[in-house]
């Protein structure tokens, strides 16, 4: 089933179905909220911003520079599955991490549908970057080494879109919508 929603950069999108649940995923800094946030608007889907879908024992260990385990995330990648689960009929774009391959699997199982991955892949320094100049948020920069190390990127087999993250927004936006496109293209 493809979607027939029209981006309002683009002349005529048509969606895979995989299209109605798109994670944004990287590691802290990476873009994930503001790619996500962008998707979401063009494509008319809803936004959900997967930090805040962390229990607040999670915050409190991350704002404290203490890494999160594999325990700690199990409950928030739930969370992320079951947004998706709910929301994936009238389209919804995640912002989450999801740094391993069992993270990603996991949030396919639980959430049973097809989600599109986005991965915007950014240099570590320029992340460093990136991250000592976003005040406020409870992520702080010492972590940023723990994430890289723990992230393994998206296989092939995966049907990830992985992009140069450090493009323009616009530049990042048109090439998602492109590859959602040609995907939907390939499925008629």
């Amino acid at each position: 089933m493809t979607s027939s929603r029209r981006p309002d950069d683009t002349a005529s999108a048509r969606l895979p179905a995989t299209a109605g649940a798109i994670i944004v995923m990287g590691v802290s800094g990476s873009g994930k909220t503001t790619l996500g946030g962008r998707l979401a608007s063009v494509l008319g889907y809803r936004f959900i911003e997967g930090d805040e879908l962390h229990p607040a024992a999670n915050v409190a260990k991350m704002s404290g520079g203490v890494p999160l385990t594999d325990d700690d995330r199990w409950p928030w990648l739930d969370r992320v599955a079951e947004r998706v689960k709910v929301l994936h009929f009238t389209g919804c774009v995640i912002s989450c991490s999801a740094l391993k391959r069992s993270y990603r699997d996991h949030i396919r199982d639980r959430a049973g549908v097809g989600i599109t991955f986005v991965h915007p892949e950014v240099d570590l320094q320029i992340l460093g970057f990136r991250m000592r100049d976003r005040p406020g948020h409870y992520m702080p920069p010492s972590l940023l080494d723990s994430q890289w190390a723990t992230l393994e990127r998206p296989g092939a087999d995966e049907g990830a879109i992985r992009l140069n993250g450090v493009l323009s927004l616009e530049t990042l936006t048109r090439q998602v919508l492109a590859e959602l496109s040609e995907r939907a293209s390939k499925e008629a």
